[in-house]
Order: C-alpha cells, then structure tokens, then sequence
C-alpha cells in the first residue's frame, strides 16, 4: 500500500473499533500528563530567552547576536518538524515519544557544559529539534479522543505547551539566579529522563500504521502533499505570523528590564511569563469553542486581542503593570487561535494527524526564528517603541488575513470543517 492509497482509503471497521478503544482511553489523567510532558519538552526551547545576557557574558557573545541563540533553536525545531514528527504516522508513537525524550536529556547536557559558542548553538539546535516531541504528543491525544471532543483534548494538551513556553521564563531565572544558567538545562536534563521513564510505564502501545510498508522519502513526500488541503494553508500562515508576533515580545522584553531603570533580576523577569499563563489558561476553552463549530469567529476574536494587547505593552515605561496586562492578552489570543487551528486541520485528516501538525508547526518555526531575530535588532535600532510597533504591525497583518479569509467563507463553514467536509 502506499502513502497515497492509506491517506485517501477510508477507515476499517478495525480502525474504527481501534479509534473507539482509543476514545474512552484518553481519561483526564492522561491528557493531563501529555500536557505536562508537553510543557517539560518544549520549556527547553524558551529556557533560553530570560538568559540571553547571562550567555552572552559567559561566553563572550555580542549583545546584538545573542538572538541567533533563540533562531538556532528554531531552527533546528524546524528540521525536527520536517523530519520527526511525520513518522508519528509511520511508528508506534508510544516508542516515538519515549526516544525523543531521552535523547532530548543528552542535548539538555550538551548545553549545559558548552565551553564555547559553537557547541552551545549545535547543542540548542539539537535541543529544538527533538523538542518537536510536543507535535506527536498533540498528534497521539487527537487520535485517542472521540471525534467530538477532539478539541477539547488539543485544548488540554496545548495548554500544557503554552504553560511551558510562558513558565520557562520563570523558571530558568529563578534557577539562573541560583546557580547559574547552565544549571537551568542540567536540571531540565534530570526532568527529561524521569518523564520518560514515567511515560515507558504508563503510555498505551500504538496499533499497527496503515502506512506501516511505506518508505520513510514517501512519507516525507505526503507530508508535501497535504498542503492541498485549504485550511492547512490558511492555519500555517496564521501559526508563521501569531508566534512571530510572541517572540518579537519574549526575546527582547528582557533587554530593557535588565538594564537601568528597571535592572530587574532574571528571576523576577521571568514572573512576566506566570502572567502569560493566565492567559493561556483562560484560552483552553478554545477547542470546545472549536468543537461547537465557532472556529473562526474564536479565531477572528483572538487575532483583535493580540492587536489590542500591544497597546498597553507600548506602556513599558509608565507601568509595569499595563505590560502585565498587556502580556495576559496577548497570550490568550494566541492560545486560542493555536487551538482552533490545530483542531480545524485534524478535524479535516484525521488519518494524517502526525504529518498535518508537522506540517503547520513548521511555519510556527520559522516565524518564531524571524520573530526572535528581527526583535532584537530592532530593539538596537529603536529601542521598545520599535519592538511594539513591529508587534502591532504583525498583529494588523494577521486580523487582515483572517477578514480575507472570513469574507469568502460561508457561515456554516466552521461545522462543515470540524466533521472533515471539504
């Protein structure tokens, strides 16, 4: 059989019978514990944001290149995304996951113990490229929920990736503070393979892959191929400008609060982010938004918030409090328009889960690197104002893209899409 014949083929009475096994095994203490492995992995990749300084004194990086840290890590989550995470479609997902985890502990101690530049932009890479781990556990908690609450799984499960992003931040200063930056990816290391452990012993075994004889190029290639499906397209230009927008925020808001007047610690920098995660909480209704068939109208609303939410950022030197407020906002609007997406494009290829949320975390990569990037030399050209204005300019070109879409998109479009219609 090949890619094309189990991607178009429609399910068997056996995968049918497997899907509603899957179903009423997805409890709440499941979904809650990939959510927390979910956080774990990909805080690795944001650790680094709140240290950035830390690292560039270490080991003698310019202050102006400091960000390629963050896009190196990008990078490589990219290659991962590419790479990786399509075979969740091709192997046990259960050994998939466990692997990554474990190899994601030896890059953790790469970095940890980089002497020089070289090794710790190699060991970030590594590190963001096995932290694409997320991308299956989201996969396999979407294939084990029942189809009418798929959403509400990617809500739960996705909460636990914008947890992690957001109390990254928090963490990694606090234990900067404490020892130092290195001990923040030791630590992380430790984490990493006691989750594995702990994941070996309790995740459900995948059953056999209808793809199972097909070549690894041939899988690559599919994943290719999905991208004629509309929606994926859609979402994946959303996923490049919503996390672009982040990271223009997270990468250089610790450039001015680290230096006078604020000469904040790292630790109460990273506080910034327990913020955030209020807001991520708040946006986990989404995908039961998105099970409703309110997609797009979530999304619509959300994309106005991230907007809005730049306004009382641009506050940085009035008050601390408006960016507190600011940075809420901003994170839920995110959030929600992550689920909705996640949920709308393995709503339309269930089979494909693996491939279709590789496909559109891909441009979640790469708008994050440039987002990363181009904060940093714009904070050195212009300072904050620049930075909110790049934001806000991002946030306009994402509610402009939406109203295009939602113009030519009939009303009943959101149902239609969430039981796979085309």
């Amino acid at each position: 059989m090949t890619i094309h014949d189990a991607a178009t083929a429609g399910p068997t009475n056996a995968d049918e019978k497997a899907d509603d096994t899957a179903g009423r095994g997805l409890s709440r203490g499941m979904a809650m514990l990939l959510a927390l492995t979910c956080g774990l992995s990909v805080a690795n990749i944001y650790f680094a944001q709140p240290l950035l300084d830390a690292m560039a004194r270490d080991l003698g990086i310019d202050p102006a290149a400091i960000g390629m840290v963050v896009t190196f890590t990008q990078i490589g989550y990219a290659f991962g995304l590419i790479l990786i995470v399509p075979l969740g479609d091709l192997w046990d997902r259960r050994r998939l996951i466990v692997g990554q985890t474990v190899l994601s502990a030896i890059g953790l101690v790469i970095v940890g113990t980089a002497a020089h530049a070289a090794v710790l932009l190699v060991g970030m890479a590594l590190v963001g490229m096995l932290a694409v781990v997320v991308q299956v556990l989201v996969a396999f908690a979407a294939t084990l929920a029942r189809p009418d609450g798929r959403g509400r799984a990617i809500g739960t499960v996705t909460s636990g990736i914008v947890a992690g992003i957001l109390l990254a931040r928090f963490a990694s200063g606090a234990l900067a503070d404490f020892g130092g930056w290195r001990m923040v990816y030791l630590v992380s290391a430790g984490l990493m393979l006691a989750m594995a452990a702990l994941l070996l012993r309790v995740l459900p075994r995948g059953r056999q892959s209808a793809l199972a004889r097909s070549s690894y190029l041939s899988l690559l290639r599919s994943t290719a191929s999905l991208f004629e499906e509309p929606i994926l397209r859609e979402r994946a230009l959303f996923a490049f400008l919503i996390f672009a927008n982040l990271n223009v925020f997270w990468t250089s808001i610790v450039l001015p609060l680290s230096a006078p007047p604020f000469a904040l610690s790292h630790t109460t920098i990273g506080l910034l982010g327990v913020a955030g995660f209020a807001g991520a909480l708040a946006a986990r209704n989404a995908g039961r938004l998105a099970d409703l068939g309110w997609a797009q109208r979530t999304t619509g609303l959300s994309l106005l918030l991230m907007l809005a939410a730049w306004a009382p950022i641009a506050c940085l030197q009035s008050s601390l409090w408006l960016v507190v407020a600011g940075v809420i906002v901003l994170d839920l609007g995110l959030q929600a328009v992550h689920v909705t997406s996640q949920s709308l494009i393995i709503a339309v290829r269930p089979d494909a889960a693996s491939r279709l949320v590789g496909g559109y975390m891909v441009f979640y990569s790469v708008g994050s690197a440039i987002g990363a990037i181009a904060s940093t030399m714009v904070y050195a050209m212009a300072g904050w104002s620049g930075v909110c204005v790049l934001g806000a300019g991002i946030s306009a070109a994402a509610l402009l893209v939406w109203v295009i879409i939602a113009s030519r998109m009939p009303v009943t479009a959101d149902c239609a899409l969430m039981h796979g219609q085309k």
